[in-house]
């Protein structure tokens, strides 16, 4: 086994050193709730009763009975997603899989699952972020009703996959795995489908071009093929041991993906308390397998989101993140994989590469990963260097992942990374601290210098490059978008005018307290800004014309304004209410309220590691 690389060790000493006090509270809590014997056997008759009558008439004695592994499914089962549409039939699958082992499985709940990509630029984007923090809640009402042995998780998008993970965690007693339903075969190019973007934003093509490009794009059941967040969830499930090794972009509606289901059927329920090895998922997550995440994100390139999403997710298994552990990561780990927005390839492209099992398999003997991290899967994840095939009975049986990449455009190895580190850096200075992807950036527009022009809203951008106005160097800083404002959007309609002005020659880059899209990436973009402008952010006090600088090289993010003149400048302020209702946003008015910043997950869950 390789040597821990020494930074790897710093950063996840420091993590356990911080949290502590808190992972400790953490498990007494877990470990109290924990139980050899199904917790559904202490309800009351009525109860239990209640619990079973819906049920198949074997599975009814079963449970009656109480000796036997029920599992909870908890499904994000939709048919208007494309990567949910293929769980339709899982639940059937998933009862007939732990009946043939001898255990029961219902669906537990469903969690709502909204789609990114169709709210894109519109107002319900306003509610995607604080979807996560209701799917966690939808995960608590759905396992409450304390029968289950062990949890089944369907999910696979943006916010869902976390909400998912938050929920679980906080049924930590309970061992958890999940099972992906796989990427949609590829489509046209991604390079092609942002090709036809950016002229229709030039006023070049059509309305009626630009949808025939994305509907070929987007064509069939299964996740979206770039590599955003939704993929980026899929490798970070099985960095951190919450998915079974190679499952993550196996197409759905295959023999494979359905073997994998099953087995992952069979490895849960033989976690419980009521099967050969107990392994609580509480117990088993821990600061080990969130640094493997990072170094995972940092390696293939994957969504800044799952900056915010990491940090909530470990909060609510007792463990503080801060994004310098990000940074510090990424300077060490190397960047293996170049998939859409960060190259050409699609998802489907990287795993015939190699996937996620090349890529473990590299980090590992370089040290860069924890060997010995828990896994719901044989152990820890040195066990990860394995991948699934199907044996001629159709099970699937496993062999030693490949050692070399199919493809060295889309994947290589440690001795000749396509960079040498993961590209993600912190940005701080007077206007706040956010975060910048520069993996997709070239290197000569890592730093960029030139006046401010300010918009309260992706649409003010949007109208001044249709005006002509914006042919120049410029960055734009677009504020009052973070979570307290209006829920932290992502600001999908910046990135087709900004790539068409950075085409054209001009320099220009991104500074805001919103987000950016997991596929954007050749704009260099300050984002995650905190303090947002709502609580009083410095980058309130920009005003046109201010010279600014970003620095992706230093990390820096800077105003040239002389000092006395900064700090009696005063704040601008917004009239946001028109954000504040329709599309269901009145309701979410306690969310935004509750919101946390985003360096702390943007989350209305405050107090979940205190």
């Amino acid at each position: 086994m390789a040597i821990l690389n020494e930074r790897i060790g710093e950063v996840t000493e420091a993590i356990a050193r911080r949290s502590r006090d808190a992972r400790s509270r953490y498990l007494d809590r877990i470990a109290s709730a924990a139980s050899a014997a199904p917790q559904r056997r202490r309800l009351g008759c009525a109860n239990q009763a209640h619990g079973f009558a819906a049920c198949a008439a074997s599975d009814k004695d079963a449970l009656r009975q109480g000796g036997t592994p029920n599992l909870g499914i908890v499904t994000a089962y939709n048919d208007m997603l494309s990567a949910h549409k293929p769980y339709e039939h899982y639940p059937e699958l998933i009862r007939s899989e732990a009946r043939a082992i001898g255990a029961t499985a219902q669906v537990a709940g469903g969690v709502p699952a909204m789609c990114d990509g169709i709210t894109q630029g519109e107002a319900g984007m306003e509610l995607s972020l604080f979807s996560r923090d209701v799917i966690a809640l939808s995960v608590a009402v759905a396992l409450s009703h304390q029968t289950f042995d062990a949890v089944a998780l369907l999910g696979v998008c943006d916010k869902i996959v976390p909400g998912l993970v938050i929920g679980a965690l906080s049924f930590g007693h309970l061992p958890a795995i999940f099972i992906p339903s796989g990427p949609m075969p590829s489509g046209i190019p991604n390079a092609e489908k942002n090709r036809v973007r950016q002229l229709f934003a030039e006023g070049k093509v059509d309305r009626a071009a630009l949808l025939e490009v994305e509907a070929r794009s987007y064509h069939a059941p299964g996740t979206c093929t770039f590599y955003g967040t939704a993929n980026t969830n899929q490798m970070l499930l099985e960095f951190m041991g919450l998915q079974m090794p190679g499952a993550s972009f196996v197409n759905p509606d295959t023999l494979l993906r359905d073997a994998l289901t099953r087995a992952a059927v069979r490895q849960v329920i033989g976690l419980s308390a009521l099967g050969s090895q107990f392994l609580p998922v509480g117990r088993m997550i821990d600061e080990r397998s969130f640094v493997n995440a990072m170094v995972g994100l940092a390696a293939t390139g994957g969504s800044t989101n799952a900056v915010i999403h990491l940090v909530v997710m470990a909060a609510a298994a007792g463990l503080t993140l801060d994004l310098r552990d990000f940074e510090r990561v990424a300077e060490v780990a190397p960047l293996l994989a170049r998939v859409y927005p960060n190259g050409p390839a699609d998802v489907n492209q990287f795993h015939a590469a190699g996937g996620t099992i090349f890529v473990i398999r590299e980090l590992l003997d370089a040290g860069l990963l924890h060997a010995d991290a828990a896994t719901a899967f044989a152990g820890t994840l040195a066990s990860y260097r394995q991948e699934p095939i199907l044996s001629n009975a159709g099970a699937v049986v496993w062999r030693e992942g490949p050692s070399t990449s199919a493809d060295d455009a889309i994947l290589r190895g440690v001795e000749r990374p396509f960079s040498p580190t993961g590209g993600l850096r912190i940005l701080e200075g007077d206007v706040g601290r956010a975060v910048i992807k520069t993996s997709a950036v070239a290197p000569e527009r890592h730093v960029i210098e030139a006046p401010a022009l300010v918009f309260h809203s992706q649409e003010e951008l949007q109208a001044a490059f249709k005006a002509g106005k914006l042919e120049r160097d410029f960055i734009a800083v677009i504020r009052f978008q973070g979570p307290r404002a209006i829920g932290m959007p992502e600001l999908h309609k910046l990135m087709p005018p900004l790539g068409v002005l950075q085409d054209r020659g001009f320099k220009v880059a991104l500074v805001t307290d919103g987000r950016m899209s997991g596929a954007s990436g050749k704009v260099p973009a300050a984002i995650h800004l905190t303090p947002e402008a709502l609580d009083g952010g410095p980058i309130a006090k920009i005003r046109d014309g201010d010279f600014m600088r970003l620095d992706a090289v230093a990390g820096t993010l800077t105003v040239r304004v002389p000092a006395d003149e900064w700090a009696a400048r005063p704040l601008a302020s917004e009239d946001l209410s028109a954000s504040h209702v329709g599309i269901g946003r009145e309701l979410f008015s306690q969310l935004r309220a509750s919101a946390g910043p985003a360096d702390r997950g943007a989350s209305i869950f405050r107090g979940l590691n205190a």
